[in-house]
């Protein structure tokens, strides 16, 4: 019995098909979704999402967002998510300016705080991706 997976942001639906399984990167740790997953709401954390479908793995960049499993479908709402293509300069650049904006963070608003950090989570995960997939 397969898993029905979408993956959804504010822009788009980033992916939609049937897997084997899901690794949801939470705030507690990765959380593994199989076929029968008792039914389940959850925050997602900036991270490397895992799919297994057909034996192999693939891995898609979330960013902050949620996860909803019921029955056999899986839902992850986030506000962003990279499939493909990344674009490692730029990543960089993402991941040197919130660095920079982190160095003043007693300056910063704690909602603005919050964001930089979330930025570097999930630039981070793009830049672990990209490097391990070389």
């Amino acid at each position: 019995m397969p898993l029905k997976l979408d993956i959804v942001t504010p822009l788009a639906r980033v992916y939609s098909d049937t897997i084997e399984t899901v690794v949801l990167p939470t705030k507690d740790g990765e959380v593994g979704i199989l076929p029968g997953h008792i039914p389940l709401i959850t925050h997602i954390e900036s991270g490397e999402l895992q799919i297994i479908k057909d034996g192999k793995s693939t891995s898609i960049v979330v960013g902050d967002g949620f996860a909803q499993v019921v029955g056999d479908r899986v839902s992850v709402l986030a506000q962003r998510a990279i499939e493909e293509k990344i674009d490692e300069a730029a990543a960089e650049n993402a991941l040197k300016r919130a660095q920079e904006a982190l160095a003043n963070a007693e300056t910063l608003h704690p909602a603005e705080v919050e964001h930089n950090e979330s930025i570097v989570r999930f630039v981070v995960a793009q830049l672990g991706v990209k490097r391990r997939g070389r």
